[in-house]
């Protein structure tokens, strides 16, 4: 089978247009029809600037990685025609020593949606026709909201970073950085059970979508007083770093208990005056925390079951002719927390 469709295709710097492509369904894998997809922070990387970290854009690139759409066709009995899905844009090698683990978020040949790591660079999901390895889709409801369904991928990412820390049931819970990873985190966080969730940031606009997902109080990064919680050496079991700037995380290690946990969630530079001497003393387990494995079929679940609503977040949509516009607007974080493009 072969169909023509659009995809949304970055070639450089602020370079993206739309392309009329060919996509082939040879019966293997499921070919699926994209209807909506959620910007984020690497395909503004790669809008920006033209690369994300190391990894620069070296050919046209179809963008993005968060899609849900409906089956057309597919070898697998269980997805048939007009079943929505979400797609994990992660591919693993399955072969690999961490998939055999089940550590798949360390697959050495990982496959990931939209990522110039590999040349020929991975398309990612922002185009109207794909087709996928049949694992990679998860079925949800027909009545489901896919304004919701959307944020499977990056919820997926924040479970994943809440069990990095453990059972959080009745725990103190402080999360540095409100943009939408830090507000799915404590909207995840509060989900399994957490006590008291604290959350920080700059922005009053992030605070208050912090509030609205789940935090129990909140407190501005540069003007509150953090003072109470850094006593006794700490108050919070579980700090969430989500910001990637070292004065957040030394905040984190501060306001977090001696034996506490923190998590790094948010990608930065260089931490040249790392607080070394902190985390020795007061004994602190400082963990990392990259993409997801099973949690994004959780992540599914939860939104399918409206253990979580993650529209607080939702800044607006536009059609896919429009991606420039909507990289725009979703790099103004002044107004824009998650913008979806519909296919």
């Amino acid at each position: 089978m072969n169909i023509e469709t659009q995809s949304c295709v970055i070639s450089g710097k602020q370079q993206v247009s739309v392309a009329q492509q060919n996509v082939q369904w040879d019966g293997s894998g499921t070919l699926v029809r994209i209807t909506r997809g959620g910007i984020c922070g690497s395909d503004l990387h790669y809008y920006q600037e033209g690369k994300v970290g190391s990894f620069a854009l070296q050919m046209p690139m179809i963008l993005g990685h968060e899609v849900i759409g409906y089956v057309i066709e597919s070898d697998d009995p269980r997805l048939q025609p007009q079943q929505k899905v979400a797609i994990n844009p992660a591919k693993p090698c399955g072969e690999c020593k961490y998939c055999q683990r089940q550590q798949e978020n360390q697959c050495t040949a990982m496959r990931f949606f939209g990522s110039a790591m590999y040349v020929p660079h991975v398309d990612g999901g922002f185009t109207r026709h794909k087709v996928v390895a049949s694992s990679q889709c998860v079925p949800f409801p027909a009545d489901a909201d896919e304004t919701v369904m959307v944020f499977a991928e990056p919820l997926a990412v924040c479970i994943h970073a809440t069990h990095q820390a453990g059972d959080l049931a009745g725990k103190r819970i402080f999360i540095s950085g409100t943009g939408p990873i830090g507000c799915l985190i404590a909207a995840a966080a509060q989900a399994r059970g957490a006590a008291e969730i604290i959350c920080s940031d700059i922005s009053e606009r992030s605070l208050d979508m912090a509030q609205q997902m789940g935090a129990t109080q909140v407190v501005n990064a540069a003007s509150g007083d953090f003072t109470a919680w850094m006593a006794d050496k700490g108050y919070f079991d579980v700090a969430f770093e989500a910001s990637g700037h070292p004065a957040s995380l030394q905040r984190c290690l501060e306001v977090v208990c001696a034996k506490g946990t923190v998590v790094q969630v948010g990608m930065g530079g260089a931490f040249p005056d790392f607080p070394l001497m902190m985390l020795i003393a007061k004994e602190i387990t400082l963990t990392g925390s990259f993409r997801f494995t099973h949690e994004f079929n959780t992540a599914v679940e939860w939104l399918a079951q409206g253990v979580i609503n993650p529209l607080p977040l939702y800044s607006g949509e536009y059609p896919l002719q429009d991606i420039d516009a909507a990289l725009q607007f979703a790099s103004d974080k002044t107004r824009a927390a998650k913008v979806q493009l519909t296919f």
